[in-house]
């Protein structure tokens, strides 16, 4: 029989500033598959929406998706 001693070592996460942040909408008006696309700013993807909405009528609510990057570090 053979035995093995398993060490474990503390980790952590935290956001990555130089990954940046990306920015979606997604339109979820019924039938709808509208959506902003990645954008490198907040205020572009809500001109879109803003778009969006005063083009459809009706399409005025939406779905945000905020993507960072995350590292992950042993501490030490």
């Amino acid at each position: 029989m053979s035995r093995a001693v398993y060490g474990y070592v503390e980790h952590s996460i935290r956001h990555e500033p130089s990954g940046g942040v990306t920015y979606e909408l997604f339109c979820i008006a019924p039938d709808c598959e509208e959506e902003s696309a990645p954008q490198s700013g907040q205020e572009a993807a809500q001109d879109w929406a803003l778009r969006h909405t005063g083009l459809n009528p009706g399409h005025d609510l939406f779905r945000r998706v905020f993507t960072d990057h995350a590292r992950v570090s042993r501490v030490e």
